[in-house]
């Protein structure tokens, strides 16, 4: 889990739902790399929080029909 600093505020806390999602679909991480054309390892890198390109996110939300913010959990 990341918080994030801005201006000296603490932010939100924000951590990735691929796991749950993937695991709702029935859907490997494998498989969801076939359906987007994004490698394993970097979904892997996605959700591990490591990194997350723009474009990834697109292409992830719309192979698993959901909307970019479903992607995160989001806390105070």
């Amino acid at each position: 889990m990341n918080k994030y600093h801005f201006g000296g505020l603490l932010m939100k806390n924000v951590k990735p739902r691929l796991r749950k999602i993937l695991k709702e679909k029935n859907l490997t991480q494998n498989q969801l790399a076939d359906m987007t054309g994004i490698s394993q390892a970097s979904i892997s890198r996605f959700d591990k929080n490591a990194q997350h390109l723009d474009w990834h996110l697109v292409c992830i939300a719309e192979a698993l029909e959901v909307a970019i913010e479903e992607l995160f959990e989001i806390e105070e």
